[in-house]
């Protein structure tokens, strides 16, 4: 069996930017919530048969304790915000896991499930459904991926590799020099992406790195400026590092039965005729009695 697990933060956010507003029978906007809906039931559609899905339920997390700086809810949209209750609550009711997320992130938990799915000898790939570079750490192989369906392309070990020029075990350390936007926190002064896969493809993580810019491989342009600015910003490097790196203890399933789509649940009719969305209930239905014909 393969694995499915999706972003639900990143799926919210792309259809809530992608598709008409719309609201349910009591006005509340839930235009990105039937797009996200419809697209996971397109996944199991084509024969996911696992999936599990992570949210932020909050967007702060424990990252925000351990640097102001980090990224919070302000600017989001408040008609997005509103449909991240209704979002996990419905995909429940579509008979999906869901993991939402307010001490750790929805990556964390993609992270976790990715770890311990890799782990059941059943399992033939995980499938990470997001092109979030910090979820590259978490590639392994050809059997741990990141699937991009937005542009409908798989990134396995080699893909990151050729798109950072490091290993994904050392996409922590480089996002810790080039920064992350997306996330807050600024990287390094002097350091790009270029000099950061020269100097982490020779020395896979920040301790690795010789201390005397004269040691260091003599492939890597600007040794000097690059060691200066790394070392005396050291404290902050290891900080930007912790804040990339993602965990792997968030509680997300015990057995990988877990993840087995079965249908959707009674509720789903209410949830569906609220919305206004009674195709996505027809839609989950068929795709059941196909599902229940296949041998598994």
């Amino acid at each position: 069996m393969d694995v499915h697990l999706i972003d639900g933060t990143y799926e919210l956010f792309r259809h809530f930017f992608a598709v008409p507003s719309a609201a349910d029978k009591n006005g509340q906007e839930i235009g990105a919530v039937r797009g996200v809906l419809s697209s996971v039931l397109s996944m199991i559609e084509g024969g996911a048969t696992h999936v599990g899905v992570a949210t932020d339920h909050v967007v702060e997390s424990f990252r925000n304790e351990l640097y102001p700086g980090y990224k919070t809810s302000e600017g989001v949209p408040p008609e997005l915000l509103s449909q991240f209750p209704i979002l996990e609550e419905t995909l429940e009711a579509m008979g999906v896991v869901v993991w939402p997320m307010e001490y750790y992130e929805a990556d964390d938990a993609l992270a976790s499930a990715a770890a311990k799915a890799a782990q059941d000898h059943n399992v033939g790939r995980v499938f990470i459904c997001t092109p979030d570079k910090d979820l590259s750490q978490c590639v392994a192989g050809t059997w741990v991926v990141q699937l991009d369906r937005r542009h409908d392309t798989v990134r396995d070990e080699a893909g990151v590799v050729t798109k950072f020029g490091v290993m994904p075990r050392s996409i922590p350390d480089y996002l810790a020099v080039v920064g992350d936007s997306a996330d807050g926190f600024p990287g390094v002064a002097g350091w790009g992406a270029k000099g950061a896969a020269l100097v982490l493809s020779q020395y896979p993580h920040l301790e690795n790195i010789p201390k005397d810019w004269r040691e260091w491989h003599p492939s890597i342009r600007k040794a000097r400026v690059l060691s200066e600015s790394l070392f005396a910003a050291w404290n902050d490097a290891l900080l930007f590092r912790t804040l990339a790196t993602l965990r792997l203890d968030v509680p997300v399933f015990d057995s990988i039965e877990t993840l087995r789509w079965k249908g959707p649940r009674a509720t789903f009719a209410e949830q569906c005729d609220r919305m206004n969305a009674t195709p996505l209930l027809r839609r989950s239905t068929s795709a059941y009695a196909e599902s229940s014909r296949t041998p598994h």
